[in-house]
């Protein structure tokens, strides 16, 4: 029988509780404004769970490391400098969950996110890293992979998608790429997200269960719960055999996803030395007023009805 705590609650239950809050804030920091959300924690409860994260700092640090992003930003737009984060983690590991919070308040046109799918044919009978390269960054880009050519020491070595050879060529050639990515300028960050086993049980329920995630659930996701023990074999080898001076490895315990969140971007804020780049505040300019201009009415067979009117009143146009 599963453990209880003082309230009678499972052990699984607390944690179930704790991923539904989760999915809640998750909406809170999708959709509220700073300001908002500083009001609606300012009396906010705490998680029921004992070592939950406290909501009220989670916030609060979120907030504030996303406005040290934007300096970082600006600061690799000011120096023209080329930054790429690579984001690896055994499947519903939290990598896309803090690569969102990385995005969610930067210029989309400075930081990108790639996450490619399973190479066609044409891309299979390619140099290996061919696919990976257009997506690298220019001169004041940062571009956060959501998994990386690192699928070759990952899922397609536990799957049987490449041969012994390619296995053992992708290990002699991925340090050397990195090492020409970093002398042509580039910053190489990588970062491997990790949970345990029950962890990863955990979520794929919670994904099943969850009619809002179900699409996270991949027929190939599935499986790699059976061979969990297959993907640890691959993760250790990867780790130890491209662990290099100049893109060394990053392991993020992230079995706590809030913990792991602001672990991860404070992590990344300090590879990089940047300084705030002064801006200056812009002017809004007086609208000029034509006395000859007048608005042209638009049919209203044009506009998208309203399915909402009465319960909150349109603003004025």
């Amino acid at each position: 029988m599963s453990a209880t705590k003082g309230n009678g609650l499972s052990a699984m239950q607390h944690r179930i509780n704790a991923e539904i809050q989760d999915n809640l804030d998750e909406d809170l920091e999708l959709e509220l404004e700073d300001s908002d959300l500083a009001d609606i924690l300012a009396e906010g409860e705490e998680l029921p769970e004992k070592h939950a994260f406290p909501r009220k700092l989670y916030f609060t640090e979120l907030l504030r490391l996303q406005r040290e992003l934007i300096k970082l930003q600006d600061w690799v737009v000011a120096k023209k400098l080329k930054l790429v984060v690579i984001f690896e983690g055994r499947d519903a590991a939290g990598t896309g969950g803090v690569i969102k919070r990385i995005t969610q308040r930067l210029n989309p046109r400075v930081c990108r996110a790639v996450a490619l799918p399973a190479p066609g044919e044409r891309e299979k009978s390619q140099w290996y890293f061919q696919r990976y390269v257009p997506h690298l960054p220019a001169g004041g880009e940062i571009v956060l992979f959501d998994r990386s050519w690192y699928n070759r020491a990952g899922v397609e070595r536990v799957m049987g998608f490449c041969t012994d050879e390619e296995y053992e060529d992708f290990f002699q050639s991925a340090p050397e790429f990195e090492k020409l990515l970093v002398r042509s300028g580039i910053v190489l960050v990588k970062y491997w997200f990790s949970i345990s086993d029950d962890e990863q049980n955990l979520r794929f329920l919670m994904r099943i269960n969850d009619p809002l995630k179900q699409w996270k659930l991949s027929p190939m996701d599935l499986e790699s719960r059976r061979r969990w023990e297959a993907y640890t074999k691959a993760k250790e080898i990867m780790l130890e055999r491209t662990h290099i001076p100049e893109a060394p490895w990053w392991v993020v315990e992230a079995i706590d996803k809030k913990r792991a969140r602001l672990n991860c971007i404070a992590h990344l804020l300090t590879r990089i030395p940047y300084q705030e780049v002064e801006h200056e505040k812009p002017i809004l300019p007086p609208r000029a007023h034509n006395p000859d201009y007048h608005r042209e009415p638009i049919p209203a067979t044009m506009y998208v009805p309203d399915q909402f009117a009465g319960i909150v009143p349109p603003p004025e146009r």
